[in-house]
């Protein structure tokens, strides 16, 4: 099982410890960021969504033009677009990049922000079944080599067909996230890479088991599953565990300009209560997982960390390997000097380690 390295490009330098200083959209930072992530070795890179924040479809297109391998990672809540329209879209940028393009499904857990894009389904569950029909479409629209029809609950498609297809057989590389049960059996049906938040050990193989299963009611085979944690760095253990330290009273000291705090209303997505659960056993969790950042913001975004040298965060990522993570959605809290660290040392000693394993039990990496 091949080992992937994701990362992340904002659309601005900011983050829990940096305010943001520039404009909303910064197109050279995204050009310098997503240049720095290919020089790095990141395989591909995650773009975001939310509600109010620039279109990540084409900030997507940006970063393609401007790589010549890295792979791009689009988020999208289905909803919002036509998923006809969209799976044009992305099978378009498809053959545009030469296959780099794949989708982040994000259902969205927080219904307040979603209806500022005019969403009427407040009931999560409901949310999930639209998302289920959206990605049967999607894929129809991808691999159908005819006109099709489409009747479900919440979409309607009569004679669809697009004449543009991915650039690889069966379609675009679908990522699916999300804490719920609702989440669990869309990602059994659906996703090609589960996505979990930085989570104990306990909790992976938790959930790994339940969208295992949740693939065997679908009669698919095991989706893969990636993992999304915040590496903080240093030369020795103490230094990096002092870092975190740092890096924590900033971003408490912060968190009036950066907009990163615990929601007021208390809300909390599922994925988030889990992390939050977490952080409530304790601040370092198995061998280095910590906790305080998802305490201190309410756990609503990728928000736990692993602290140690290269060589010791390389060690946990083994032990995730060796759990089922194939995928390593990492971002620093300085997002472009980390992501220049990160491919300095803990990207291939990472792989180098688990190269070390598949050849010691005789497994060829796929």
């Amino acid at each position: 099982m091949s080992v992937e390295f994701i990362g992340y490009i904002s659309n601005n330098n900011s983050s829990e410890t940096i305010v943001r200083s520039g404009p909303v959209l910064d197109p050279t930072y995204i050009e310098t960021v997503a240049k720095a992530h290919e020089l790095a070795g990141f395989d591909r890179a995650l773009l975001a969504f939310h509600s109010t924040t620039p279109d990540a479809l084409q900030i997507g297109q940006h970063v393609l033009g401007i790589t010549r391998k890295l792979k791009v990672m689009i988020a999208q809540r289905p909803g919002f677009t036509a998923p006809t329209l969209l799976a044009r879209q992305l099978a378009t940028l498809d053959q545009l990049s030469g296959g780099r393009v794949s989708l982040h499904v994000i259902t969205g857990g927080n219904a307040t922000e979603l209806r500022q894009d005019g969403n009427t389904l407040d009931d999560k569950d409901e949310r999930y079944a639209r998302t289920s029909e959206f990605l049967d479409i999607l894929r129809a629209e991808w691999t159908s080599e005819k006109p099709f029809n489409y009747s479900g609950k919440y979409y309607r498609v009569e004679k669809g067909f697009s004449q543009v297809k991915p650039h690889h057989p069966g379609g675009i590389y679908t990522f699916v996230g999300g804490g719920s049960d609702a989440a669990i059996e869309v990602a059994g049906k659906h996703a090609d890479t589960f996505a979990l938040w930085g989570e104990s050990y306990a909790q992976v193989r938790d959930v790994t088991a339940r969208v295992r299963a949740a693939a065997a009611r679908h009669g698919r085979p095991t989706p893969r599953f990636s993992l999304s944690v915040r590496p903080i760095l240093a030369d020795t253990e103490e230094k990096a565990w002092a870092k975190a330290d740092e890096i924590l009273a900033r971003a408490t000291a912060l968190q009036d300009k950066t907009g990163y705090r615990k929601p007021a209303d208390g809300h909390a997505t599922a994925g988030a209560r889990r992390l939050l659960s977490l952080a409530e056993q304790g601040t370092r969790i198995d061998k280095r997982l910590w906790t305080e950042i998802a305490k201190l913001t309410g756990a609503n975004s990728n928000t736990t960390a692993l602290v140690g040298t290269p060589e010791q965060v390389a060690e946990v990522f083994g032990d995730y390997y060796d759990l089922g993570i194939s995928h390593f959605l990492i971002r620093g809290f300085d997002p472009l000097i980390d992501a220049i660290e990160y491919g300095r040392e803990l990207i291939p000693l990472t792989r180098k380690l688990i190269a070390e394993r598949q050849s010691a039990h005789g497994v060829a990496a796929q």
